[in-house]
């Protein structure tokens, strides 16, 4: 069974511009979802890449409704 690698990241609302803190679990790999934004509820477009080799990881939240 994998173990799930969680990490704390902080991105910005690409709605209302607060900084929100993300759980990420590194464990799924590279990945995109959708994810309301903890202050003003929009729905932000994660995405997630994972370098399985160095496990070193890169998010950015884009705005879904554009």
């Amino acid at each position: 069974m994998a173990r799930m690698e969680l990490e704390l990241e902080k991105v910005q609302c690409p709605y209302c511009w607060e900084e929100i803190e993300l759980q990420l679990d590194l464990s799924a790999g590279s990945q995109s979802y959708t994810e309301d934004c903890h202050v003003c509820c929009q729905p932000i477009l994660v995405h997630l890449t994972v370098d399985e080799d160095t496990g070193r990881f890169e998010v950015s939240a884009d705005a879904e409704n554009e």
